[in-house]
């Protein structure tokens, strides 16, 4: 294997054990990146002089046998959402000054790099993060690793891409929609969304609390780890939880026997899901029963919420675009200055009564988790479609929520959320993953990350490799 196909657990034994370094492992990350730019988009830019610097101060720490923290070494990625120091964090848009003040990190940046991460560059986003695609008017489109004329997904595309190629095993994405794991399900990787203030954001997203920070990895087991490391409390962040009860990568080990599992494959038939799609969801599900979870089928008591979501999301897009300049505004991706003037129009009774509906929402989901500890649900019903859109032709809504309804109703709730890759489709000619994804309680990120790593563990979390890339280029972890 190369250094290239490895987990974020993997390198780290492998630097313990002097098979290789932190140097060697982030020079083959950065020459995987320089490989896959021209063909998927992945990066805003590489911090390649950075990297190597961090790099090598990591090996002298292991060569001396004192690592400086749990992921000393590890190459990561970090979507362009989030506050890197040293480097502008340019959003996606063309309206932020790159000639900015860009000293200091956000909270789980700050985190890693106290850990020793290496990192390695900024990773592509829509503008602001705002839809579940990732192309804009700044860095353009971001393809996705089995067809790049085909989406990544988003708005956290550009890691998801990065990691299932091997770019780095480790990316910090966002997600205030299912923008973890939208782009986690279209790439065949894992993603994670923890319960909203796990894991500190500052500065505060303008859509609120639905936007939360999670990892993009290579499996269960690698997100576990990366949260006992972004977890932490901080300061910046007045929503932040306080420290974890403990170690979430030491809990994987419990398993899923005894488990209460509702699978709802269509949210009581509200959906309408691709037949392999939901074919490859099922055999996973059927997996977990196996494992010894007592698997019923059975949906969440709530209808679709997107008129409430819709409230709240543009509202929101047009608060993080108020202070903008006419001429600014020209600047805009044309579909977010539309929902920014859809935002601007709603009144303050009108977000009050969106925020009924959440509360309503959350209310349901924690009487549900009474009788289940999890809910599984296809993460979306239909594989990647064409790039360079909003959303597939053919379906009623122009949004992309109108492909997303398994996902955004879980930001409303705040619950933590995965996406866990467990095959493919292949209807449309070219072999595309399929997502299955795993809802919890809120504070119950240790349910979903045990019944990820069971699938991981029995081997049916996966996802074939892409082979359209130019060059027969392979993913990380195939």
């Amino acid at each position: 294997m190369e250094l290239t196909d490895l987990t974020a657990g993997q390198l780290l034994d492998g630097y313990r054990k002097g098979e290789f370094s932190p140097v060697e492992a982030t020079a083959a990350a950065l020459e995987r990146a320089r490989r896959i730019q021209p063909e998927v988009n992945a990066f805003v830019r590489l911090l390649e002089r950075d990297a190597l610097g961090r790099a090598e101060e990591s090996a002298r720490r292991w060569r001396r046998g004192e690592p400086c923290g749990l992921l000393d070494g590890v190459p990561v990625t970090v979507k362009d959402i989030l506050l890197l120091r040293g480097h502008p964090t340019l959003k996606g848009s063309m309206t932020v000054d790159p000639e900015g003040h860009w000293d200091e990190d956000a909270p789980s940046v700050a985190r890693l790099r106290e850990h020793g991460a290496v990192f390695l560059g900024k990773t592509t986003t829509p503008e602001f993060g705002w839809k579940g695609v990732t192309d804009s008017p700044l860095s353009g489109v971001t393809g996705n690793p089995y067809d790049p004329a085909r989406t990544a997904g988003g708005s956290s595309g550009g890691s998801a891409a990065a990691v299932a190629l091997g770019a780095g095993p480790l990316s910090l994405g966002t997600d205030g929609g299912g923008s973890v794991r939208i782009p986690a399900s279209f790439c065949g990787i894992f993603g994670l969304k923890p319960t909203y203030g796990r894991v500190p954001l500052y500065p505060a997203s303008a859509f609120g609390t639905l936007a939360h920070v999670g990892p993009l990895t290579l499996d269960a087991a690698d997100a576990a780890l990366m949260l006992d490391v972004i977890g932490g409390p901080d300061s910046r962040d007045w929503s932040a939880l306080g420290p974890a009860p403990g170690s979430f990568a030491v809990g994987l080990a419990e398993g899923v026997r005894g488990l209460r599992v509702a699978y709802s494959p269509s949210l009581g038939g509200q959906v309408a899901v691709r037949p392999e799609v939901a074919a490859a969801v099922r055999r996973a599900v059927a997996g977990l029963a196996a494992l010894g979870a007592y698997v019923e089928e059975a949906d969440p008591d709530f209808a679709e919420p997107v008129d409430a979501f819709h409230t709240l999301w543009f509202s929101g897009a047009a608060r993080v675009t108020q202070r903008l300049t006419p001429q600014q505004r020209q600047l805009l991706d044309p579909a977010l200055r539309e929902v920014c003037a859809l935002g601007a129009r709603y009144s303050a009774l009108d977000y009050l009564a969106a925020v009924d509906v959440r509360m309503d929402l959350g209310r349901r989901m924690g009487r549900f988790h009474e009788s289940y500890d999890v809910l599984v649900t296809p993460t979306l019903p239909i594989p990647a479609f064409e790039a360079g859109v909003e959303a597939p032709k053919g379906l009623p809504s122009r949004r992309w929520t109108g492909w997303t309804p398994f996902t955004y109703p879980f930001n409303l709730t705040q619950q933590p959320v995965a996406s866990v890759p467990v095959g493919m489709d292949r209807s449309s000619g070219v072999a595309l993953p399929v997502g299955l994804q795993i809802v919890a309680a809120r504070h119950r990120d240790d349910l979903v990350l045990r019944a990820a790593h069971a699938l991981y563990e029995a081997g049916l979390a996966s996802a074939a490799p892409p082979s359209a890339l130019a060059g027969g280029l392979t993913p990380a972890g195939s």
